[in-house]
C-alpha cells in the first residue's frame, strides 16, 4: 500500500490519509452546521473551510444530507454508550428502587461531562444538537431514531423511582429535562446578560449542581399533587 511521510517522518499508509481527511471535514462540517443549520451550509461552503478543492469533499460526500447524518452519528454514538452505561452502571449498584434524582444524575451528568470537557469539538456538537431539537420537520425524527433506547431507559427507571405517578406526568417531567438540557448544551449566552454576568452558560459545573435537584423536586411534586387530588377526590 502507498504511503507518505509528512513532516514528523512517520510514514502514512493511504488508508490513515484517507481517515484523517474525514476527520477534518467531519470536524469543518460540524462547526458549520452549529453555526448556521442544515440549511444554510453547501458542501462549497465545507471545503472552504477544509481548506480542499470542493471536488475533493466530493470525492468522500457527494450529498450534503449524508454528511449531515454523519456528522451527527459521530456524537451520538458516544453519548449514547456513555450516558446507557451510566444508567446500567447506576442500576447494578442499587440497593433498593432507585431514586428519581439518581436516575437523572447518571442521566444528565455524562451528558454534561462529554459536553463541556470535551474541548470545541463537543461544543460544536452540543449547539447542533440543540439546533435539530428545535427542528419541527425532522429533528424529532432524528432525535426519535439515535436517542429512544436510551431515553426510554431513564423512563424505566423513572417508573420505577415513583410507581404511583401517572405516567403522562412522568413523560412530561421528561419533555421539560430534555428541553434544560437542550438549552444548556445551546450555550446561547442569554442567561449571562440575564444575571449581567452573575451566571455562564459556559459554566456546566454550575449546572451539574442544580439541573438533577431542581428537575427531581419537580417530578416529585407533580406526583405529590396528583396523589393529593386522587386522594380528594376519593373523599367526596
Amino acid at each position: 500500500m502507498a504511503t507518505t511521510t509528512p513532516a514528523n517522518g512517520k510514514r502514512q499508509s493511504k488508508a490513515d490519509q484517507r481517515a484523517e481527511m474525514i476527520e477534518k471535514i467531519l470536524d469543518a462540517a460540524e462547526l458549520l452546521f452549529s453555526r448556521h443549520g442544515f440549511y444554510g451550509v453547501t458542501l462549497k461552503d465545507v471545503s472552504k473551510e477544509v481548506g480542499v478543492h470542493h471536488t475533493l469533499l466530493n470525492y468522500y460526500f457527494d450529498d450534503k444530507q449524508k454528511l449531515f447524518d454523519e456528522v451527527f452519528a459521530r456524537r451520538a454514538i458516544v453519548a449514547n454508550d456513555v450516558r446507557m452505561q451510566a444508567l446500567d452502571e447506576y442500576e447494578a449498584n442499587l440497593e433498593d428502587e432507585p431514586t428519581v434524582k439518581g436516575a437523572l444524575l447518571a442521566f444528565l451528568d455524562t451528558n454534561l461531562d462529554l459536553y463541556g470537557n470535551g474541548g470545541d469539538h463537543w461544543r460544536n456538537a452540543g449547539t447542533l444538537a440543540a439546533l435539530v431539537a428545535v427542528t419541527p420537520e425532522w429533528g424529532a425524527e432524528m432525535f426519535d431514531n439515535w436517542f429512544d433506547p436510551v431515553v426510554l431507559r431513564l423512563i424505566d427507571l423513572l417508573k420505577r423511582a415513583l410507581p404511583d405517578c401517572p405516567e403522562e406526568d412522568i413523560f412530561w417531567g421528561y419533555h421539560f429535562v430534555s428541553g434544560a438540557l437542550m438549552l444548556t448544551l445551546a450555550r446561547t449566552g442569554r442567561i449571562d446578560r440575564l444575571s449581567d454576568g452573575l451566571c455562564h452558560s459556559d459554566d456546566f459545573d454550575a449546572v451539574k449542581e442544580r439541573l438533577a435537584s431542581f428537575m427531581a423536586s419537580g417530578f416529585c411534586t407533580i406526583c405529590d399533587q396528583r396523589a393529593q387530588e386522587r386522594a380528594e377526590k376519593l373523599a367526596k
